[in-house]
């Protein structure tokens, strides 16, 4: 079938989310409105030999026996596509009659099926290797299911190991590919649920918190790792409106960038560049922002690296409120950029800002309003989402509120 380019105004009309402290929209939306935090003793692996880990797990959520073929992170994402799928009110005939994309960011993947093959490598050797967990932990099979329970046949399928700003990543692959026309909707988004392996790397680099992640607080001690989905459906906005979708916001642009200098620790003057090349790319002025959403890993040398980075993009004007939301959901990996712009846009579309709880002093070096402890009232516009990745990974993201009386505007 043929497909006409759209005009550019890309909707965010579905929303999917597993969470530590909600699942569903109204499940995360209540939970970030609360200003509730995820983080407890680990229960998923053994922390024997650790001196200190939280993770921030999701309660009650079980795999489906019936699916041995997917791990639990597949799963989560798969769970999180059906979600926003129906919030987006897409039937499956309209579905598999449009040609689709379905993007998903991971920074492992099925740890934990690695975890237990590795265990099983060390005390029995190759030969007793679970044949379904060496299949299952390979990256591409997360698209994979959602596809699958969707029943998708026309449909492009695109893992993007981008690790943590792997969220952003795939927001504008599907931006990219629904201008270009290719598609005529994108289901994008990211997904992991950390293991032993990645709990240990962590804390040997000396990145995790020994009790709660305080983002910007003089007083933090590290991240909390955490587990969980977001998925987003984006449609064109004519098309959207066509069928009478509730839009919960646009996406206006992204920039995506990478400095490779260090494996670790991220240059400013290349996240700088990422920030105000997203900003460039929307048309956005630094003054229009109204809320930016930190990668805030509470770490001691990101905070103050990233605060630097604000002052630098919003020199000459107030620097937004910025919200971190690691500190309730913990580091979702591959999700975490993601799971930031659902918080952003849940924010611009019912009029508040998200909080940044555990904080109880602002480290001098981090001069920010972090929106603490409590979210706030307000009705903020546009909002700017950093994420950043081991590596040197960037990606910032920019989204509006959707008012039916900015359709003549072409920004």
């Amino acid at each position: 079938m043929g497909y006409e380019a759209p005009a550019g105004r890309i909707a965010v009309t579905g929303i999917g989310v597993i969470s530590g402290i909600g699942s569903g929209r109204a499940g995360f939306l209540d939970g970030l409105r609360a200003g509730r935090s995820a983080a407890a003793p680990v229960t998923a692996f053994d922390t024997t030999g650790f001196e200190y880990g939280q993770l921030c797990e999701v309660p009650g959520f079980a795999t489906d026996p019936a699916r041995p073929e997917y791990g639990r992170a597949t799963q989560m994402a798969a769970a999180a596509a059906r979600m926003a799928v129906q919030d987006a009110g897409l039937g499956p005939d309209w579905l598999r009659g449009e040609p689709g994309l379905v993007a998903v960011g991971t920074t492992e993947g099925e740890t934990r099926d690695v975890d237990d093959l590795a265990t099983t490598e060390v005390n029995s050797g190759l030969a007793d290797l679970d044949p379904v967990l060496a299949r299952r932990a390979r990256l591409g099979r997360i698209p994979i299911q959602i596809a699958d329970d969707l029943g998708l046949s026309d449909v492009e399928l695109v893992t993007l190991p981008d690790v943590c700003a792997s969220g952003n990543y795939a927001i504008g692959y599907g931006l990219d590919a629904l201008r270009a026309g290719d598609v005529s909707y994108a289901l994008v988004g990211g997904s992991d649920s950390p293991g032993r392996k990645t709990f240990a790397a962590f804390y040997r680099l000396g990145a995790l918190a020994r009790d709660v992640c305080r983002p910007f607080d003089e007083n933090r001690t590290g991240v909390v790792l955490g587990e969980g989905a977001a998925m987003l459906v984006l449609e064109p906005m004519d098309s959207a409106l066509a069928r009478g979708a509730t839009v919960h916001a646009e996406v206006l642009d992204y920039f995506v960038n990478c400095d490779a200098g260090h494996p670790t620790r991220p240059s400013g003057e290349r996240v700088t560049q990422c920030l105000r090349g997203a900003l460039d790319a929307a048309g956005v002025d630094p003054a229009e922002v109204d809320l930016l959403v930190a990668h805030g890993t509470a770490t001691k040398a990101n905070d103050p690296m990233e605060a630097a980075v604000f002052a630098e993009v919003f020199a000459g004007g107030p620097i937004p409120p910025v919200t971190a939301v690691k500190s309730m959901i913990g580091h979702t990996m591959g999700a975490a950029a993601a799971h930031s712009s659902i918080a952003a846009i849940l924010g611009l579309e019912h009029g508040f800002l998200p909080p940044t709880i555990n904080h109880r002093s602002t480290d001098p070096e981090c001069p920010l309003d972090c929106v603490p402890n409590r979210s706030r009232p307000a009705e903020p516009r546009i909002a700017l989402v950093n994420s950043l990745g081991f590596g040197g990974l960037n990606a910032a993201v920019v989204l509006r509120r959707f008012d039916q009386q900015t359709m003549g505007s072409t920004a």
